[in-house]
């Protein structure tokens, strides 16, 4: 019989595909859909990561190690001559850098223009030679841009090839931009031909920086060139020894590792959320191949007979499992690459994320993770092809060619001990702590917390409905149908599981974005209690000098304004800058936590964010340090308080203890409020005019409704995949429902013949599948429903806290989860209908001919 198995493969697995296309096809989209998904968000990611490392190589211009300013206002240039003459120095390099924005150089009154945003560098050409070559600018004439004195670099600029191609600049054209506060339009020189094309970035003389930009005496970077043959650890520590408290040593992993987390947690969250897709694809598989094998158990009885093992018949069915991962695994590669380049396009190269701003991803095709993702694709249909597989082998030939189903026990209890001890393994994995900074405990407890809901399922079923079948019922097809569910809760757990599986992880999903949103907007309405605001892009290393400080206060209309200092600033090396946060007033932030009492004598207050407390460990009542102008100052932690806006921390302290400490007086950002009657509109043009035309380009209005709606409007772009999950999650539990309804009512065949041959009118038979739909259709959706909530507190108070180190308040979409149960309960019923009135078409005798 070795050569039946073959033979028996490619007649059934071409009879089924020509019988029942659109289900296969079904299958197929399920697990291309999961597929597509994963291998979308990695490919998009892994492009934009790889952007933004060379755009940041290109910065650094790929120095062998950096000393850095803590804050954007830079550190002491004494610094360089120090460095420089330390053992294992080949060379050094001093740097200014500073964020800018390109455009037109605004008239009063005229409207403001800017192009967009780069990193303007300060370079000494003959020392960058030496140290960074990437960094030295390349002239018209091909020639290479140093000079033997500041007048020929004077009012010079080289700009990178990405930088010249998004302002359309050409050589010896003017450039317009606003730095620190202040305008400039040196003449274009040439190009920066070594800075690679992802960088943003323009080079002028380091005097003329340090002149212009008000930067006297400071410099944000040093790179260094280390000797030949010297030790980098060791002198990472060497330099380390020997820095103030406002410099740091960053080495190009660092940089690296800085790059990576600053969207690991977003890309890792998204990458799981991908794989629930291709869960809940495996749920659709398993429904399929179970109708299949209800379908098809006489012709595997038949197949027995003739000498087919069962393990040739599991064999069989797993083969067509892997059919349909083959073709799910390579539609959903070729749509994933699809779905990635319309992402770069409309989204960026973050996914709407934020994390990369200006990163120009170019999408790559790589072989070992297409061939990764592929796998899961066939694993996940292998494994919804084995419980039907292992189901069908099972039945006895006999029972399986006169249609007797699977010979349920009504008298064996379902042991509800396996899916309590998951439910338990899951809920102590769920609390676990994160590994490596993500949180991949919780998500392994989520898996293991459905898994246990699933299994849990026959015996919930029936304790669920032991009252109604002990109390029975005078209607018969009401009578019929209880003791039937609460007979045959295996069959009835089939199609429970799909129902419980997606309702559940769609519950989930939408509990958590619903609950994300309503906190956001909350703390929208809490931090945006003023009338109109001011902020300037690209601003950290000087903002709003105080004559036009006072200047703004002066505009008619205005009651009380409230400036704000915002600086980034370095805490530890390869981690993401924290917001330094200098306000004016009362700070407008919802506060978490406060400090029972005043701050010490000697410490500066200091609010911190969520994610500062996470990352840090600070906690309110701890004392700690700062580097602030050059020295380390205490600070006391007065309080915590909820922010969305920066993931990786945040600190606010008094706006006059900031200028008392660094006598820097400027501002970056302002909270206005109006005097009553005064016209909002008006106010803002008077404010833009009383703007020094330099930064006019720069600032941004805004008022708190609008703000507000823009916030929401980026928010929701950025869980976009979020909301096509939710609404793949539904599309598939429907389905499921819908199959595994049919898969049940068409194994019951020779059931209805008997009910009907007994004289259990055909309406009756349909009354009773009504029934029955409609009771496991609320059964399912009350399970998966719990189970949903149950993981969606797991995403939110667990999986949120341990990836973005915020929390949020649970809020539940109580209108989407009853129409979602309504929905259930009608599918059920309605499939459990139109499949019954197919199986009850050939008439009692035809049904039960097979028992003569």
């Amino acid at each position: 019989m070795a050569a039946l198995a073959p033979v028996a493969t490619g007649w059934l697995l071409a009879g089924e595909w020509r019988a029942q296309p659109v289900r296969m096809a079904i299958a197929v989209l399920a697990i291309a859909v999961g597929v597509a998904l994963g291998f979308a968000v990695h490919l998009v990611n892994s492009a934009a990561l790889g952007s933004f490392g060379r755009a940041m190589a290109s910065v650094q211009g790929r120095a062998d190690l950096s000393v850095r300013a803590v804050a954007a206002t830079g550190m002491d240039e004494a610094l360089y001559p120090r460095l420089a003459r330390l053992p294992g120095i080949a060379a050094a390099s001093p740097v200014v850098e500073v964020p800018a924005s390109w455009g037109e150089l605004a008239r009063p009154g005229a409207p403001a223009k800017t192009g967009g945003r780069f990193t303007l560098l300060g370079t000494d050409f003959l020392r960058a030679m030496q140290v960074t070559p990437g960094l030295i600018g390349v002239s018209a004439a091909g020639l290479s841009g140093v000079g033997t004195g500041n007048g020929w670099l004077e009012g010079r600029i080289w700009l990178s090839p990405a930088l010249m191609a998004a302002c359309r600049c050409r050589a010896g054209q003017n450039f317009r931009f606003t730095a620190a506060g202040r305008g400039h339009d040196p003449v274009v020189a040439g190009t920066l031909a070594a800075s690679g094309q992802d960088a943003r970035l323009a080079v002028i003389d380091i005097a003329e920086a340090q002149d212009r930009l008000g930067q006297f005496g400071r410099v944000q970077r040093i790179d260094l060139k280390l000797a030949e043959g010297a030790d980098p650890a060791a002198i990472t520590a060497r330099i380390a020894r020997a820095l103030p408290a406002d410099a740091l040593v960053a080495t190009p992993d660092g940089e690296a590792s800085r790059a990576d987390a600053l969207s690991r947690a977003y890309r890792v969250n998204l990458g799981m959320l991908a794989l629930v897709a291709l869960l809940t694809g495996g749920f659709l598989v398993w429904s399929a191949q179970s109708l299949s094998v209800a379908r098809r158990r006489p012709q595997f009885a038949l197949l027995a007979v003739l000498g087919l093992s069962r393990r040739g018949l599991v064999g069989q069915l797993l083969v067509e499992g892997l059919v349909l991962g083959v073709a799910g695994a390579g539609l959903g590669l070729a749509l994933g690459y699809g779905l990635a380049d319309l992402a770069v396009t409309r989204l960026g190269g973050d996914l709407g994320g934020g994390y990369f701003n200006g990163a120009q991803a170019r999408l790559a095709f790589p072989p070992l993770a297409a061939a990764g993702f592929a796998g899961l694709g066939l694993a996940t249909a292998l494994a919804g092809s084995l419980v039907p597989a292992l189901a069908a082998a099972r039945v006895p030939p006999a029972l399986a060619l006169k249609g007797l189903g699977d010979g349920i026990d009504p008298g064996r209890r379902p042991a509800a001990w396996p899916g309590l001890a998951l439910i338990a393994a899951g809920t102590g994995l769920a609390m676990a702590p994160p590994v490596a900074g993500l949180p991949i405990l919780a998500y392994a407890g989520m898996a293991l917390l459905l898994a246990g809901g699933v299994a849990l399922m026959p015996a919930l079923a029936r304790a669920l409905l032991a009252p109604l079948a002990r109390a029975g019922s005078r209607w018969l097809p009401l009578d019929l149908a209880i003791r039937r569910l609460w007979g045959a809760p295996q069959a009835a757990s089939l199609a429970l599981s799909g129902i419980v599986a997606s309702t559940a992880l769609m519950v989930a999903m939408a509990v958590m974005v619903a609950s994300f949103r309503q906190s956001v907007d909350d703390w929208l309405v809490a931090v945006l209690p003023s009338d109109l605001y001011l902020h300037l892009e690209a601003a950290e290393a000087g903002g709003i000098s105080p004559d036009a400080q006072a200047r703004l206060m002066a505009v008619p209309g205005i009651a009380q304004v409230r400036m704000q200092r915002v600086m980034s600033i370095r805490l530890a090396p390869g981690q993401p800058a924290v917001a330094l946060m200098a306000q004016g007033g009362h700070a407008a932030v919802p506060l978490l936590q406060r400090a029972g009492g005043p701050a010490p004598a000697g410490t500066t207050p200091v609010l911190i964010s969520e994610p500062m407390a996470w990352l840090y460990g600070w906690q309110v009542g701890d004392r700690s340090t700062l580097a602030i102008a050059g020295r380390p100052r205490p600070v006391f932690v007065a309080g915590v308080w909820r922010d969305y806006a920066r993931q990786f921390g945040a600190i606010i302290l008094p706006l006059a203890d900031y200028r008392r400490l660094t006598g820097d007086l400027t501002m970056t950002d302002a909270a206005f409020d109006l005097a009553p009657g005064a016209q909002p509109h008006a106010v803002q043009q008077a404010l833009a005019a009383a703007l020094p035309a330099a930064v006019r380009g720069q600032a941004q209005f805004g008022r708190p409704g609008e703000m507000r709606r823009i916030a929401l409007q980026i928010f929701d772009r950025s869980f976009a995949v979020t909301y096509a999950l939710e609404a793949i999650a539904i599309l598939i539990g429907l389905i499921g429902v819908a199959t595994s309804f049919s898969a049940q009512v068409l194994a019951r065949m020779r059931e209805f013949g008997m009910l009907r041959h007994i004289g259990v009118a055909r309406g009756q038979v349909l009354a009773m599948l009504a029934l029955e739909g409609a009771g496991l259709g609320l059964v399912g959706a009350a399970a998966g429903i719990a189970l949903g909530l149950g993981l969606a507190i797991v995403l939110v108070m667990v999986v949120n806290p341990q990836s973005f180190h915020w929390t949020m308040d649970l809020a539940l979409p109580w209108p989407l989860l009853a129409g979602l149960a309504a929905a259930l309960i009608a599918c059920a019923a309605g499939t459990a209908v139109l499949a019954g009135r197919r199986a009850l078409g050939q008439g009692p005798l035809l049904a039960v001919r097979a028992d003569w």
